[in-house]
C-alpha cells in the first residue's frame, strides 16, 4: 500500500503547504503575540549559515558591525516627514515605563536610519571620516496587519547597513556594490535563487529614500518575493540630522548616506522556491547539515563502518552528523530528513554492508544509488556540487517559463494570475502602474532590456516586471 502523503501537494494548496512545511520541518511557528514568531533550533541553524555568508561580504565591501538602541525617541522619526509618513502604520510606540508615564514616546524600532543618523552626525566632521560604513544584526519591529511565519511578522530578524559618503557618486556606487557583491551574488550562489534585479518605481521606493533597487525572486506558485533591497538616500537624512563635514577646501557640506537591508524573509523565500511536496530542498551550499550517515539497524560492523563514513565526510569538507537513534524506526528518521531537507543521506544497514557498499540518498534528484564504501566521500561531495547547479537551474527555467512579455496592461493582469510580466514602463507609466495595484498587482522593478538596473526612473527603453507579491 502507498505511503499517505506528508503534505498538502503544493498544487493543490501552496500557502498551507508551505505552513505544514514550516511546522512539520521544525523550521518555525507562531509566537505568543499576533504577528511574532518563534524560528526553531533547525531553522535557525540555516539563517545562522545565511548570516554568515552574507557577513563575510559585508565585511568584504568594507562595513563593519556596530550596534545601536532598540528603543527610538519618538521625535526622530518626525525629523525626517517622508519617512515617518511612510512608516506610521507600523509603529509600535512605548508610552509607559518603569511604572510612570514616559515624557517623550519612544518607538520600538521599524529600521534604523534615525538613530544611526544621530551618531553618524556625532562620528563625522571631515572629510577624512568618510566613508563612514556600518552595519547592524538586529530585531525590528513593523506592526503587521496580516503575518505570514516568515514573510510578514511583527518582528524579524535582519541585518541593516547605514553609509554616509562625501559625494552622491560614491553613495550611489557604494550602492550598487552592496547590492550586487553581497546580495545578489549571496542569493544566486548560496541561495541557488535566480532574481531579477532593478529600480523600484517612485511608489513603491523606500521612505525617505531618492532610489531604491531590489533583488525580486519567483516563488513556486507563481508570486513574487522582495530578497533584499539597496537605498539611495541622498542628503534628506544629512539634512534632517546634521550629518555634515568639512571638505578638503574647508568648506561645510552635507554627506550623502545609504541603507540597505535583507532579512528572515529570505528563509521563506528559500522555501518557498526550492520546496517540493515532499518539504524542503535546502541548496547543498547553504545547508548547515548537508549530509547525515543513518544506521538503518545495528548489526556487525555497523555502528563502526558509520563512524568511520562521518569521519571521511567530514575530512571531506562536508558538514555531517550520525543518526543512530535504532529505537526510531528508520523509515520515520527517512521521512523526517526528507521533510528537512537534508542534501544527501548515507544509509549504513547489515546487508550492503555485507557487500562492501552503503545506500546514497540525494534528495534533489530522489536517487538512491548503492555506493562502494571507499567512494562514499567523494561521490557526496560530487552530489552537494551538482545538486545545488540543479536547484539553480530548475528555479530559473520556472522562472523563465512563467514570464511574458506583453504589451497591455489587460494583458499584464492576465499573466499575473499565474506568474509575470514584462511590459514597456513607456506603455504602463505611473497611471497603468495605479490600474495595477487596484487589482492587487505591483510593479517590482524596472529593467533594462538587457537585464541592467536603471539609471533613473524615467530611463528610455526601461522595462516594468508586473507580478502578485508576498
Amino acid at each position: 500500500m502507498a505511503r499517505p502523503p506528508v503534505l498538502t501537494p503544493r498544487a493543490e494548496d501552496f500557502p498551507r503547504w508551505y505552513q505544514e512545511v514550516l511546522a512539520k520541518a521544525e523550521v518555525a511557528e507562531s509566537g505568543p503575540v499576533r504577528g511574532s514568531q518563534v524560528i526553531r533550533p533547525y531553522g535557525y541553524a540555516i539563517w545562522e549559515r545565511m548570516q554568515a555568508e552574507m557577513d563575510g561580504r559585508i565585511k568584504a565591501v568594507g562595513a563593519r558591525n556596530a550596534s545601536f538602541p532598540l528603543l527610538i525617541p519618538q521625535s526622530y522619526l518626525h525629523r525626517e516627514a517622508e519617512h515617518v509618513e511612510g512608516f506610521s502604520p507600523e509603529l509600535a510606540v512605548v508610552t509607559h515605563a518603569g511604572g510612570k508615564d514616559l515624557e517623550e514616546p519612544v518607538v520600538v524600532r521599524p529600521t534604523s536610519e534615525t538613530v544611526i543618523g544621530e551618531f553618524m552626525a556625532k562620528w563625522t566632521s571631515s572629510y577624512r571620516d568618510l566613508p563612514l560604513l556600518l552595519n547592524q544584526w538586529a530585531n525590528v519591529v513593523r506592526w503587521e496587519l496580516r503575518p505570514r511565519l516568515l514573510l510578514r511578522t511583527s518582528e524579524f530578524l535582519w541585518q541593516e547597513g547605514h553609509t554616509a559618503h562625501a559625494t552622491q557618486a560614491d553613495a550611489a556606487g557604494y550602492a550598487r556594490r552592496v547590492l550586487h557583491e553581497v546580495y545578489e551574488d549571496f542569493i544566486r550562489s548560496v541561495l541557488a535563487v535566480p532574481v531579477v534585479v532593478g529600480r523600484k518605481t517612485v511608489r513603491e521606493r523606500f521612505a525617505g529614500a531618492t532610489s531604491t533597487m531590489t533583488l525580486e525572486a519567483m516563488m513556486g506558485d507563481g508570486k513574487a518575493l522582495q530578497m533584499g533591497t539597496s537605498h539611495e538616500l541622498g542628503q534628506n537624512f544629512a539634512r534632517a540630522f546634521g550629518i555634515d563635514f568639512l571638505d578638503s577646501d574647508g568648506e561645510r557640506k552635507l554627506a550623502w548616506t545609504t541603507s540597505w537591508g535583507t532579512s528572515t524573509r529570505m528563509l521563506g523565500g528559500l522555501i518557498m522556491t526550492h520546496g517540493d511536496d515532499a518539504g524542503l530542498r535546502v541548496p547543498p551550499y547553504l545547508a548547515a547539515l548537508q549530509a547525515l550517515v543513518t544506521v538503518v539497524k545495528d548489526g556487525e560492523g555497523v555502528p563502526d563502518a558509520a563512524a568511520r563514513l562521518v569521519d571521511d565526510l567530514s575530512a571531506a569538507g562536508v558538514r555531517v552528523e550520525l543518526d543512530d537513534r535504532v529505537d526510531t524506526p528508520f523509515g520515520r528518521r527517512a521521512v523526517d530528513a526528507e521533510l528537512k531537507g537534508v542534501p544527501v543521506r548515507v544509509e549504513v544497514g547489515p546487508r550492503d554492508l555485507a557487500q562492501g557498499t552503503v545506500t546514497l540518498v540525494r534528495r534533489v534528484p530522489g536517487t538512491k544509488v548503492a555506493t562502494p564504501l571507499r567512494e562514499v566521500a567523494d561521490a557526496a561531495v560530487r552530489a552537494l556540487v551538482e545538486d545545488h547547479r540543479t536547484l539553480y537551474q530548475e528555479a530559473l527555467v520556472r522562472r523563465e517559463a512563467a514570464t511574458q512579455e506583453v504589451s497591455t496592461v489587460d494583458e499584464a493582469i492576465e499573466a499575473a494570475a499565474a506568474g509575470w510580466a514584462r511590459i514597456p514602463w513607456a506603455t504602463l507609466g505611473v497611471e497603468g502602474e495605479a490600474l495595477l495595484a487596484a487589482r492587487g498587482i505591483t510593479v517590482r522593478c524596472l529593467v533594462r532590456p538587457d537585464g541592467g538596473v536603471p539609471e533613473s526612473d524615467d530611463e528610455a527603453g526601461a522595462v516594468a516586471v508586473v507580478a502578485r507579491a508576498y
